[in-house]
């Protein structure tokens, strides 16, 4: 039997195999929320306690993949106990609404709190934190004026010093995703070819690993997301802050559309036995509470106006974003991997 606790359930791939064997019980109390969830950050738990805390309401969550998760939903069909399906980045939102996971629900909260780019217009899922995609650079070698637009990377000053991690990733995705919306399908292949053209390394690792690279002097400018360098500067390496000391975060196309956005979020599950507790969550999740232990613990930026923000981020002041709707995001995925298929990108 399946059975949630208040602890933390971590999936494998080779547990899924058999869920679909499990006979399984859908929790009914109305004191329970049960929560898929595909982020792995410590602030979770401290958000699960307070709510708990606030409303009397149990947590029980299962981790994993984000792909384990939604075949799970799948092979449980209507009998998940899945009340909230939670991941990070909205192509992953998309595809879990395009695989049928979510039902559309109605809040006044959620409406006010969050900017219409950064929901699904019928009420599918609903971003409650966002990162930011900058340059992170060394200022000994490139100088903030030479800087300007995701586009300009792509030219050929940049040949052989930009470091970017793999077409296998949902945030590059994500990325020449809104350059397909922004720039068109013919730019944006032209910019994937360029990229490829202008990295100073074969991709590998993740955005801590770009930076890493960039001050072990192999490339330039790193892309990354900003809570990556966020917990680089306020993590206990000395060594390595040290070496940060040199380098500076770049918010791009200040001067067009504004610097690509993407989001962590989550929806109710389609056949969510607990919808109203799990309403409630996703409410809570935009308090000014929780937004705060958002951008204290994740370095994350808050999606709700006003909502307090880390020092290390607010210390790079205020910056223009893409308003684009992040649904977008998704549904320009599939040719945005194409695209990167076409240029090569490893």
């Amino acid at each position: 039997m399946l059975n949630f606790t208040r602890r933390s359930l971590v999936l494998s791939a080779a547990g899924l195999a058999g869920v679909s064997a499990l006979p399984l019980r859908r929790a009914r109390a109305d004191g329970e929320v049960n929560i898929y969830s595909a982020r792995h950050y410590p602030a979770d738990e401290q958000l699960f306690a307070r709510f708990t805390e606030e409303t009397g309401i149990a947590v029980n969550q299962i981790k994993g993949t984000g792909s384990e998760l939604m075949e799970r939903i799948k092979l449980e069909g209507e009998q998940s106990p899945c009340d909230l399906f939670v991941t990070v980045d909205a192509g992953n939102l998309w595809r879990a609404q395009d695989e049928g996971i979510y039902q559309p629900v109605s809040s006044a909260e959620l409406e006010k709190h969050i900017p219409a780019n950064l929901r699904e217009p019928t009420g599918l899922w609903f971003s409650f934190a966002k990162r930011a995609r900058v340059f992170v650079y060394d200022t000994t070698k490139v100088k903030a004026e030479e800087l300007s637009t995701y586009e300009d990377l792509a030219s050929e000053k940049w040949k052989k010093r930009i470091l970017i991690r793999s077409s296998n990733n949902i945030y590059n995705q994500s990325l020449v995703a809104s350059m397909i919306h922004n720039d068109g399908e013919e730019k944006a292949q032209a910019w994937c070819n360029g990229i490829v053209a202008n990295m100073a390394r074969a991709p590998k690792g993740g955005d801590i690993d770009q930076i890493k690279a960039l001050v072990a002097g192999e490339g330039d400018i790193a892309v990354s997301n900003t809570y990556y360098f966020a917990r680089m500067l306020s993590g206990d390496d000395d060594a390595l802050k040290q070496k940060l000391a040199q380098c500076k975060v770049f918010f791009p196309n200040q001067g067009t559309r504004g610097t690509h956005v993407n989001v962590s979020g989550a929806g109710v599950a389609k056949y969510s036995p607990n919808k109203d507790n799990a309403i409630k969550f996703l409410e809570f999740m935009i308090s000014p509470e929780a937004q705060a232990i958002f951008a204290g613990a994740n370095f994350e930026y808050p999606v709700r106006d006003g909502a307090e923000q880390a020092a290390v981020i607010a210390s790079w002041g205020d910056f223009k974003e893409d308003e684009i709707n992040v649904v977008e995001l998704g549904r320009n995925n599939a040719e945005a991997v194409m695209l990167m298929d076409r240029a090569a990108w490893a």
